[in-house]
């Protein structure tokens, strides 16, 4: 079988551009690779502590109840131990605290109960507060009470007391 020549010519150019439409309509492929990293932290146990003042008021001879707040922040699931010192004043006990004026003392005490029983101190096991951090601010009341017929020097008496956390 023999063609023309403008046969021939229309066959090729037929062939040619079905060829470059095949080749154009091809996406053009790209080679991808991946791979994998660990992220990683640790988080540390830790706690926050935070007290508000206790202020009895006029102490006029009968018993004088008051309370204050201890915040406490840990982070979730952490132990912790609240222990309160005896105060600042030379020879009182965490069962019997002293506020001073001068020489002067007026005896108080520190409870964890709303019913004055449970002394609060800084023995871990014995007299704390225990608790477990959940991550948001747990409130504890400090209850304190000067106890009745002290007939001290009139005047002003303060004592610092220490609030720590152990965990």
């Amino acid at each position: 079988m023999k063609f023309s020549k403008t046969t021939l010519s229309t066959l090729s150019a037929t062939v040619l551009g079905f060829l470059a439409l095949g080749i154009a309509s091809t996406p053009a492929s790209a080679a991808n690779t991946s791979t994998t990293f660990t992220v990683s932290a640790t988080v540390q146990a830790t706690c926050v502590i935070a007290a508000g003042n206790l202020a009895f008021g006029t102490y006029t001879g009968a018993a004088l109840p008051a309370t204050s707040t201890i915040t406490v922040t840990c982070t979730n699931t952490t132990p912790y131990n609240v222990l309160l010192n005896p105060g600042a004043t030379t020879g009182a006990l965490v069962t019997t605290r002293q506020m001073k004026n001068g020489a002067n003392l007026l005896n108080y005490s520190l409870f964890s109960n709303a019913g004055l029983t449970a002394n609060w101190g800084q023995t871990i096991g014995t007299d704390t507060v225990a608790g477990t951090g959940s991550g948001a601010t747990q409130t504890l009341t400090v209850y304190g009470n000067v106890p009745a017929s002290q007939y001290v020097v009139p005047g002003s008496y303060t004592d610092t007391v220490t609030a720590t956390i152990s965990y």
